[in-house]
């Protein structure tokens, strides 16, 4: 039996990516654990997404990407020259790849004139969970710019455009209720 317990973290403290322990409350694990969060509260977008065979694809390359991110996020600020392009660090083409994604699925949606409430579908308002995740994770990489500074923004930039990705993704995803939006004929 593969025992997942170390008791390292007994302490409150967690180890990083090549060398050093932090407090779990620490601003790097507030980041990575949002991040997983996020590609979680993807998992059950992608269970639910059924036979939509795009969404689900693009759901699955998101949530290995946040898995880049952790990834970078959970390294020692000085082992950061260690990490591997697109492997442990999120890279530019992500990115872009991102803003891909969103032009492809705003260009197939009508957006209401106001405000979008969650809920059209079970699939949009797992994705707007999901985006409101991945916000929540880019809030904690805010913090560690701000606190320790990062040697790379890409990580951010990433971020900022998977909840844009999410967002629309879950117009695509929602089936109009003109009743729910004010001012819509």
């Amino acid at each position: 039996m593969v025992k997942i317990y170390t008791r390292k973290g007994d302490d409150g403290t967690t180890g990083l990516w090549y060398g050093g322990r932090v407090a779990k409350s620490d601003p790097r694990p507030e980041a990575y654990g949002a991040v997983d969060e996020a590609a979680s509260a993807l998992g059950l977008c992608r269970a639910a997404a059924g036979d939509q065979n795009e969404l689900r694809a693009d759901i699955l390359r998101i949530q290995n990407e946040l898995f880049i991110a952790g990834a970078e996020l959970a390294t020692a600020p000085e082992a950061a020259n260690r990490l591997e392009p697109g492997v442990t660090r999120v890279t530019e083409e992500m990115v872009e790849r991102l803003e891909s994604d969103i032009d492809r699925y705003m260009e197939r949606v009508d957006l209401p004139p106001k405000f979008v409430i969650p809920g059209g579908t079970e699939l949009s308002a797992r994705l707007d969970v999901a985006r409101t995740a991945v916000r929540r994770a880019e809030r904690r990489v805010v913090d560690i710019q701000r606190t320790e500074g990062l040697s790379d923004t890409t990580v951010l930039r990433f971020l900022n455009r998977a909840s844009d990705a999410l967002y629309a993704m879950a117009r695509f995803a929602d089936e109009p209720e003109p009743e729910l939006f004010e001012g819509r004929a």
